[in-house]
């Protein structure tokens, strides 16, 4: 008996993609677009799109019927092939906040939050990090933060201290 060599694995790799999910991708960009039409125009030059991309959308915009606009949305889908979607899906998750770096900032505000509140060096250590917060205005939002958990009030000042902490510890 010989051994012959195994040539499924080798036609597996070497095969195109198939229709289907070729189709899919193209629904993806397509939908993608539809996202990019949705943005203001000044965020458009912000994700650095070519020229015909930004003419294709702003098009899109300036069509009021539908079956114009679905048209012109397969158009843009088009183009979509010819860009480079990466950095425009990183900048779009930044924009809704869905990023990773930001999650974890707003996982290190809360962190500080909460270490406020149950020590009472960590406003010293804070303010060492971060020399330009209102030390005045923390100490007392903590002061009534603890008093309304005390007396189980709304915990109106504890918001608050997250808002003050978002606008001190800057965004990655």
């Amino acid at each position: 008996m010989m051994n012959r060599p195994d040539t499924t694995d080798n036609l597996e790799q070497e095969l195109p993609p198939s229709k289907t999910k070729v189709k899919k991708q193209m629904h993806d960009l397509r939908d993608l677009g539809k996202q990019l039409t949705e943005l203001p125009k000044d965020k458009w030059r912000a994700l650095e799109l070519p020229e015909n991309l930004l003419e294709a959308l702003a098009e899109y915009k300036r069509i009021s019927k539908f079956g114009a606009q679905k048209r012109q949305m397969q158009y843009i889908g088009k183009l979509m092939r010819e860009v480079e979607i990466g950095p425009i899906l990183a900048k779009l998750d930044a924009w809704n906040g869905t990023s990773r770096e930001h999650t974890a900032w707003l996982h290190q505000v809360e962190q500080w939050r909460d270490r406020l509140l149950e020590d009472s060096t960590a406003l010293t250590t804070l303010l060492a990090q971060y020399p330009q917060a209102d030390a005045q205005r923390l100490r007392a939002l903590i002061r009534n933060a603890l008093k309304e958990k005390e007396l189980e009030k709304p915990p109106k000042s504890y918001r608050e201290i997250f808002q003050l902490l978002r606008e001190i510890i800057p965004v990655p």
